[in-house]
């Protein structure tokens, strides 16, 4: 046995014995809330009646609600609970609202969804920000899988029931991560009545898009039942060159065990074909160009492609008295390859620039894994609950990379995109594995009838190594982070100031471990976020719910370059993102949808003058409004007619591009306004029909910003989609 045998060996050991170890502790938490229950069995008089504990069931999912708000919502915890009881911002996605708004990616319905900066890319590769960081992990059913837009990971909307979103800090429950938020969708659940949906969707530039959805029992008794959703798309762009294909197929099989214990099994496979665009280059003091927006900046070979393929399995069971216990996993395997070509550099006065090109094949397998308990607890008569848990991720990729450039001179007023396909030859060979394993815990208790208090805290042990190889020499260098027993604490506070009010204040954080180093050659530590918030929810109808919110964001330790000792680093760097929310949703009148909110974002920066890399700033004001109102019980001709429209207003907004030597250079963007409307009718139970103008005022505004060299997008010019809606 060679060297690297062994410690591969030992470490995938020392992986295994944390995870039994992880079991046994969950074990024994579980023993001891069954043993205090049979302590309470023997003694009638020391029976308490709890309140009802919410679980996740069929009430969780939206389907078939019809509205734009939901009582439920388990994004940020291990129990689906009421909104009210979640003490941070919260947004919800039903599946009206994917519906209503034909999306199909998941940064697609992001784009119109309060809170949320989508910075452009090709659908399904648009990078996701929220309270100015981005969004490195997403959650299927609640278990984690990483975020890379690069790579287009995001699920696909045809096998979403609802996206959850919680803004914030998410570590007790997350462990290692970005600060800004926590995305979480439900895949489409299997139904023991029998349903099926077609929907054809045409749109501009020539899209073209088919989803087909069914699901139903497998056994007589519906104790087993199945669902299978497919989806082909097929779509140009505005951009010329560039086009997107799309391929969806999702199957999840579920058995009742027992009357309380359910088996779930799901696959969820998509792949993309894209003829990308990295977007335009800008002139060197920032300033964007003003050019047509089917301008291509690229090659006609450009090309990506990908395959992902989760895995799902849970064992949930459900306690009489309103807990329950649940095993899950989740295993994911990528695949993507892509070389594209792009501009080198700046753009000179008269248009002229170079041309780049880079090359890759990426492969990762990620394993997700989480074991939780929640139970109510006898505590002195008053009603309190505590999860206990533990979850294991890990991940392993490998890249090749390449780069190089393209001989010539080119103009982005006149692009030359037919030019030679390079030959690719892999120089360097990256690997990676890291891993984390952590133990959490919250207790919630009601010391008096409107008051619920909240606490819990995180141990997090994390590891990872990177290995780059020079495939021409074979040298490689390793460079190694971990964090051991990194606790990461919970707290909140809800009061009840009516039936349907309550006032809230949480305290959370994250962390996010850093593989820069120092001068003596030591890690810098982890980056450490932070956040205060507190705000107001209500029920403010009887469907309507709605939410006002300050929150105060910190992020420090970040790392900034030793200007003393050049390539050594220094935690230092802070960023500070502080505002305020207002979110209203639901059905405000019968027939009346709407889901509108308001954003209000301060970002600063502090003492990162030589952070090498770019700091991006959310726009102060944010604005989005979607609302569809049905005519229905008339009597007459309007019976099955809606109509609808959105708005989608952001200021200002601009990206600093830093140099470790202490350059910088702004790239702003002027604030836009864009409206959108529907109009559709409904022809009985079974046929739909729907027109939809997106930016009916064809404004031309840049979404995105970036660099001198590149990702700097135009957004969506005026564009049609209908659609065919039909079930049977």
């Amino acid at each position: 046995m060679n060297g690297t045998e062994t410690i591969v060996k030992r470490r995938h050991a020392g992986k295994l014995a944390r995870i039994l170890l992880g079991t046994t502790v969950l074990a024994g938490m579980a023993v001891g809330v069954h043993a205090q229950d049979a302590r309470n069995a023997d003694d009638p008089e020391t029976v308490t009646e709890l309140g009802t504990i919410v679980v996740e069931g069929s009430t969780y999912d939206t389907e078939g609600t019809g509205s734009y708000t939901t009582n439920l919502i388990s994004v940020g915890d291990k129990d689906t609970r009421p909104l009210r009881e979640v003490p941070q911002s919260t947004t919800v996605l039903t599946r009206e609202r994917l519906e209503d708004g034909n999306f199909t990616s998941l940064d697609t319905a992001l784009r119109k969804t309060p809170g949320v900066v989508v910075l452009a890319n090709d659908d399904g590769r648009s990078s996701l920000f929220s309270r100015g960081f981005e969004v490195d992990s997403l959650y299927l059913n609640g278990l984690s899988t990483p975020e890379d837009s690069i790579y287009g990971t995001q699920p696909d909307m045809a096998t979403i029931d609802h996206v959850e979103i919680l803004r914030g800090p998410s570590g007790l429950f997350g462990g290692a991560g970005e600060p800004g938020s926590a995305i979480n969708m439900r895949l489409k659940q299997a139904s023991d009545e029998y349903k099926a949906s077609v929907n054809t969707i045409m749109s501009s530039w020539d899209g073209k898009r088919i989803e087909a959805d069914v699901t139903g029992p497998l056994t007589k008794s519906g104790r087993v039942r199945g669902r299978l959703v497919g989806a082909l798309s097929t779509k140009d762009h505005w951009v010329d060159v560039v086009d997107n294909k799309v391929g969806v197929f999702y199957g999840t099989v579920q058995a009742d065990l027992t009357d309380n214990t359910t088996a779930t099994v799901s696959v969820n496979h998509r792949q993309r074909h894209i003829t990308p665009f990295n977007g335009l280059p800008a002139f060197s003091d920032g300033t964007l160009l003003d050019l047509d927006r089917s301008t291509f900046v690229g090659a006609d070979w450009n090309d990506f492609s990908n395959r992902i393929t989760d895995y799902i399995a849970e064992l949930e069971h459900r306690f009489e008295d309103g807990g329950h216990a649940k095993i899950s996993a989740l295993y994911s395997r990528l695949d993507a390859d892509f070389l594209y070509g792009f501009a080198s550099g700046a753009v000179s006065a008269d248009g002229s620039t170079g041309m780049r090109w880079l090359a890759r094949d990426f492969e990762r397998t990620a394993l997700s894994l989480d074991a939780h308990i929640s139970k109510p607890v006898d505590l002195y008569g008053m009603e309190s609950n505590v999860i206990l848990g533990m979850d294991y991720r890990s991940y392993d990729t490998d890249m090749l990379n390449a780069a190089g450039t393209i001989s010539g001179v080119f103009n982005v007023y006149d692009w030359n995109s037919a030019v030679d396909k390079p030959t690719v030859n892999y120089t360097t060979r990256t690997e990676t594995d890291p891993w984390q394993f952590g133990i959490y815990g919250q207790y919630r208790i009601k010391p008096v009838d409107r008051l619920t208090l909240i606490g819990g805290a995180r141990l997090s042990w994390y590891d990872a190594s990177s290995t780059v190889t020079t495939l021409s020499t074979g040298n490689a260098e390793t460079s190694k982070v971990s964090e051991n027993a990194e606790v990461t604490p919970y707290a909140g506070i809800i009061y009840d100031l009516t039936d349907r009010i309550s006032a809230y204040a949480s305290y959370t954080e994250i962390f996010k471990p850093q593989e820069n180093t120092d001068v003596d050659g030591n890690m810098i530590g982890s980056r450490t976020g932070r956040q205060y918030e507190a705000g107001f929810k209500a029920e403010l109808l009887d469907g309507v719910n709605g939410s006002i919110a300050y929150f105060n964001l910190l992020d420090k330790n970040r790392a900034i370059s030793d200007i003393s000792n050049p390539g050594s680093y220094l935690a230092q760097g802070e960023a500070n993102m502080q505002g305020l929310e207002l979110e209203v949703s639901g059905t405000v009148l019968p027939g009346w949808e709407v889901m509108a909110g308001y954003t209000y974002t301060d970002t600063e920066f502090t003492s990162t003058e030589t952070a090498a890399g770019s700091e991006f700033y959310t726009p102060e004001h944010m604005v989005q409004l979607w609302t569809k109102y049905t005519f229905e019980e008339r009597g007459d001709w309007t019976d099955g007619i809606f109509i609808g429209g959105g708005l989608k207003v952001f200021s200002s907004f601009k990206n600093i591009v830093r140099t470790a030597a202490g350059g910088a250079t702004d790239f702003r963007a002027p604030g836009y306004a864009v409206v959108d409307l529907q109009a559709g009718y409904k022809f009985n139970e079974h046929v739909t029909a729907s027109l939809t103008v997106g930016n009916v005022f064809d404004r031309k505004y840049y979404e995105r910003i970036g660099s001198a060299t590149a990702f700097n997008f135009y957004g969506e010019p005026r564009n049609v989609t209908f659609k065919l809606g039909t079930t049977f």
